[in-house]
C-alpha cells in the first residue's frame, strides 16, 4: 500500500510538472492547416500561407507577406495565472527588403480587456532587420495580477514604401515556471567596428560555450560627450533600447545570432566606444556577464565625406557620356601610365561634336560645404571646354532639355600643351540640395577641334565643421602629386590630417609654423583629402594625389 501510494505520488507530481510546464500556445509550430491560409487554432490570420521552405523546425511554418497596411497573426492564449512566471518565446526569418515585422502583445483580463503591462518589451518601437538567419524572441516576463489570457500577435508592414514581402515565424511558445538559465559563458569574439561615411557597424561572432546567450546589450559613447566610463548593466534590471545619441549614450539589445548592427547618420568628427555584454533570461530574471574582459570597440567618424572619387581607371568609371553631335565620344585613355578621360573632336579633320560628361546623382541636403577638385589638360585650336552644375536633370536624358548653371569660371584650367593644372577648390555650396548632377561639356566644329583630358576627379563634403579658407591662412603644399614626403609651409601652427577617399583617417601630425616635412611613405597610391586645422577653428583643405 506505501508502495502503490509512493508510486501514486510520483506519478502525481510528474503530472503537476507536465501542467505548469506545458506549452500554453495552439499549434505553435504551425504544422496544422485548416487549408493553405489558416493556421488552426490561430483566430486571426491576414495573408498568411502555409511554408515548407523557410521553416525553423518541423514541416512547416508561417509565411506572412506584407501590403499597404498592417497585417496581423494572432492567438488569445488561454490558461494564463496572475503573478505567475511567463517565458514568452517565437522565431522569426526577415530576409526581404519589402517587409519587416514586430511582436505586438498584450495581457488581457477575463473580459478580454487589454493590460498595459510590459510595453517594451511585447510592443516595441523597433522592427526587425534583414538578416539571412532566424532570430528568436525570448522574454521572460510576470503576468499581471488580473490577467487569465494573453493575446500573442505578430505582425508585418510594408518597408521603405514596397510591399508583397514575406517574413516566415515558427515555434511559438508560452511557458510557466521556467527554470532560469544560468549567466552565458563566454563573450562574443571579434567584436569589431567599421565606418562607411556616417554609418558605423558593429559585428562580432557569436558566443560559444555551455551556457549560450539569449541575446546581447550593446553600449555606446560619444566620448566627446560623455564621460569616459559607461556603467555595466546590472542583473535583474532589464535595458531598453536607446539608439539616439543626443545624450551621448545608447543601448541596444541584440538577439543572438544576428552577429551585427548597423548605426546610421553618426555625427562627423567622433569618436565612438561600444561595449557588448551577452545575457540569459529576460525581465526581472535577465543575468548579465559583466566579468573578465569585456569586449569594447572605438571607431571614428570622420569629419570629410568623399561623394565621388574617379581616376578613370576602370573605362569612364561613374561619369557617364551623352553624345548630342557628332561621331566623337569621351572615352578612356592612358599615357606614361596615367589614366584619364579624353575626348577630341578631330579625326582625320575637325568635326561638329557636342558631348558631355555628367556626374553621378548628387545628394547635398545634409552637408555643411561640398568641394570640387579635378585635373584638365588640352592642345589644338577649338572651344574651350565648359563646367556645368544642375539640380533637375533626371540622370539620362539629353542634358539640353534641362537648365544647367554655367560654373567654368569657378575652375583654373590647363594652359595647353597637354600639361595637366589642378582646378583648384570649387566651391558649391551655392549647390546644397538633392538631385545635383556636375557636367563637362565639349564642343567642336569643322573649323577647330581641341582635346581635352580630364582627371583625379574628387567631391568631398564637410559636416558640422568650420572650414574657411582665409586670406589669413595661406598654406602651400608640394610637391603634388608627391610620393614619399610632401612639404606643408605655413604661417601658423595646427594638426595636419589626411583622410582617404572613403573618409577614414590615415594619418595625423602635428603641423609646426614655417615648413614642415611629412613622411607619407606608408600611404597608399590614390586621392586623399588633406586637412589643416588651426587653433581658431578654421581648416584648410587641400586634395593630395599620392603617386
Amino acid at each position: 500500500m506505501k508502495r502503490l501510494n509512493l508510486v501514486g505520488l510520483i506519478v502525481l507530481m510528474l503530472a503537476s510538472f507536465s501542467l505548469v510546464s506545458q506549452n500554453l500556445v495552439q499549434n505553435p509550430g504551425m504544422e496544422n492547416w485548416d487549408d493553405d491560409s489558416t493556421p488552426a487554432s490561430w483566430t486571426k490570420a491576414e495573408n498568411i500561407s502555409k511554408e515548407s521552405v523557410n521553416i525553423h523546425g518541423g514541416t512547416f511554418s508561417a509565411a506572412h507577406m506584407s501590403a499597404s497596411s498592417t497585417q496581423d497573426l494572432s492567438q488569445d492564449v488561454q490558461g494564463i495565472v496572475g503573478g505567475q512566471q511567463y517565458r514568452i518565446q517565437y522565431y522569426y526569418l526577415d530576409n526581404s527588403t519589402s517587409a519587416r515585422t514586430r511582436i505586438w502583445s498584450y495581457w488581457m483580463d477575463s473580459d478580454d480587456n487589454y493590460l498595459d503591462d510590459n510595453v517594451d518589451e511585447l510592443r516595441p518601437g523597433t522592427y526587425s532587420d534583414d538578416n539571412a538567419d532566424w532570430q528568436h524572441y525570448d522574454y521572460t516576463l510576470v503576468a499581471p495580477s488580473n490577467a487569465t489570457q494573453f493575446r500573442f500577435e505578430v505582425r508585418v508592414y510594408k518597408q521603405d514604401g514596397m510591399t508583397d514581402g514575406y517574413v516566415y515565424y515558427d515555434d511559438f511558445s508560452v511557458e510557466a515556471n521556467v527554470t532560469n538559465d544560468p549567466e552565458p559563458t563566454n563573450y562574443p569574439t571579434d567584436f569589431a567596428a567599421t565606418v562607411d561615411g556616417l554609418t558605423l557597424t558593429l559585428s562580432w561572432t557569436d558566443a560559444i560555450g555551455e551556457q549560450l546567450p539569449s541575446g546581447y546589450l550593446i553600449k555606446g559613447q560619444e566620448l566627446i560627450v560623455a564621460s569616459p566610463d559607461f556603467d555595466y548593466p546590472v542583473d535583474g534590471v532589464p535595458e531598453t533600447d536607446d539608439i539616439d545619441f543626443e545624450d551621448g549614450l545608447v543601448t541596444v539589445n541584440v538577439a543572438y545570432g544576428a552577429e551585427s548592427y548597423t548605426f546610421e547618420n553618426m555625427n562627423p568628427g567622433t569618436l565612438y566606444e561600444f561595449a557588448i555584454f551577452p545575457y540569459s533570461n529576460s525581465g526581472d530574471n535577465i543575468d548579465y556577464k559583466t566579468d573578465g574582459d569585456v569586449p569594447f570597440e572605438m571607431a571614428v567618424i570622420p569629419a570629410i565625406i568623399v561623394l565621388n572619387n574617379e581616376g578613370f581607371d576602370d573605362g569612364l568609371g561613374t561619369w557617364t557620356p551623352f553624345n548630342v553631335i557628332g561621331d566623337q565620344d569621351w572615352y578612356q585613355s592612358e599615357y606614361s601610365g596615367k589614366t584619364f578621360a579624353k575626348m577630341s573632336g578631330y579625326d582625320s579633320g575637325a568635326h561638329d561634336n557636342e558631348d558631355w560628361l555628367i556626374s553621378p546623382e548628387l545628394n547635398m541636403t545634409q552637408y555643411d560645404s561640398v568641394f570640387f577638385t579635378f585635373e584638365s589638360a588640352y592642345n589644338y585650336d577649338g572651344p574651350a571646354i565648359q563646367l556645368f552644375v544642375s539640380s533637375d536633370y533626371d540622370g539620362s536624358s539629353n542634358p539640353n532639355d534641362f537648365t544647367w548653371t554655367e560654373i567654368t569660371d569657378m575652375a583654373v584650367w590647363s594652359e595647353g600643351g597637354f600639361a595637366f593644372a589642378q582646378s583648384g577648390e570649387l566651391n558649391l555650396m551655392d549647390y546644397l540640395m538633392d538631385n545635383v548632377y556636375l557636367a563637362f561639356k565639349y564642343t567642336s566644329n569643322t573649323s577647330a577641334a581641341s582635346t581635352w583630358e580630364l582627371d583625379t576627379f574628387l567631391i568631398y563634403a564637410y559636416m558640422g565643421v568650420g572650414v574657411d579658407e582665409t586670406d589669413e591662412i595661406k598654406v602651400d603644399v608640394y610637391p603634388n602629386p608627391a610620393s614619399d614626403i610632401i612639404n606643408i609651409n605655413s604661417k601658423r601652427g595646427g594638426q595636419i590630417v589626411i583622410y582617404s577617399a572613403n573618409g577614414q583617417k590615415v594619418m595625423v601630425s602635428e603641423l609646426k609654423e614655417g615648413n614642415n616635412v611629412v613622411n607619407i611613405n606608408d600611404i597608399n597610391t590614390g586621392i586623399y583629402v588633406l586637412e589643416i586645422n588651426f587653433p581658431n577653428a578654421k581648416s584648410v583643405t587641400k586634395k593630395l594625389i599620392v603617386k
